[in-house]
């Protein structure tokens, strides 16, 4: 784990974020698609997609941290850490988001991206700094 945390900055709670078998990474914020993008075969004419930032709402006004209360669909993760691999790790979700329904696909990153994270029909809540993912070597 040691390689790992040297390759991450930006970590909230190093003790919590290790404690398990992988790096936890956490939320910093979501963003809705709101234009398309585009994907061509060489790159020359790749397109960002569109996106709005979406705030959080706090609950109550003497918390410290707002809550994204998500509807169903598809949004994109950004994470408070950065990565700076010298070979590619596993970006997977942390079983705790995939058990209430919502999940992002597995990748072999160097670098942190934007992630889309697919929210059930149901929705889903997610706190400021939620765990919701971790790197494995």
């Amino acid at each position: 784990m040691p390689d790992l945390v040297d390759a991450v900055s930006g970590l909230v709670h190093e003790p919590t974020q290790t404690e398990g078998t992988g790096l936890d990474l956490t939320v910093a914020a979501v963003h809705e698609p709101t234009e398309p993008g585009g994907v061509d075969f060489g790159g020359g004419e790749l397109a960002p997609a569109g996106t709005a930032e979406l705030d959080p709402a706090k609950r109550d006004p003497a918390d410290d941290y707002g809550w994204w209360d998500l509807a169903g669909g598809v949004y994109l993760l950004e994470y408070n850490e950065t990565l700076d691999a010298d070979a590619p790790v596993s970006l997977g979700p942390r079983v705790e988001l995939a058990a209430r329904g919502a999940f992002h696909p597995t990748l072999r990153v160097r670098e942190l991206p934007r992630v889309p994270l697919v929210v059930p029909e149901a929705g889903i809540g997610l706190k400021e700094n939620a765990r919701v993912s971790t790197l494995h070597r």
